[in-house]
């Protein structure tokens, strides 16, 4: 069985927002007992991250090198159409992912025990994003 299913997601600007528990609730309705969950951000300025959930530093950590790998209002850059952070965020996605395939076992998503599923908001006003879930399996 095949399954597709839109989640919507507000940011309050850059940082990671912890998706987990909407994604793991649609995996559960889905009924699939055995299969795979994909998940793809239908944007080019955020992206979708597999990440520890325990400890929020380490996802500060990210963005802090992030933040010296692509500083916001890098001269380098051409494309600034919508501001400083526009060109920024683009390349944090490509260098990131926008896209993550998860496993579905004995009904739920199985993750690790530390693992946690994040939208990562690149730019630094608010949006809202969406994810497109392709769940696949029996």
């Amino acid at each position: 069985m095949i399954l597709q299913r839109n989640l919507s997601v507000s940011t309050r600007g850059r940082g990671t927002y912890d998706i987990t528990a909407e994604i793991a609730r649609l995996v559960r309705d889905s009924g699939l007992h055995t299969g795979l969950c994909h998940c793809f951000l239908q944007h080019t300025s955020a992206s979708l991250i597999l990440c520890e959930n325990a400890d929020p530093s380490v996802r500060r950590d990210l963005e802090s090198f992030l933040r010296r790998l692509v500083p916001d209002g890098d001269p380098l850059f051409e494309h600034t159409d919508e501001g400083p952070d526009d060109m920024p965020a683009h390349l944090r996605s490509i260098l990131t992912k926008t896209d993550l395939t998860l496993p579905i076992s004995d009904g739920r998503l199985a993750l690790g025990t530390w693992q946690g599923v994040y939208l990562y908001e690149h730019r630094t006003q608010s949006h809202g994003r969406r994810i497109l879930l392709t769940l696949m399996g029996e």
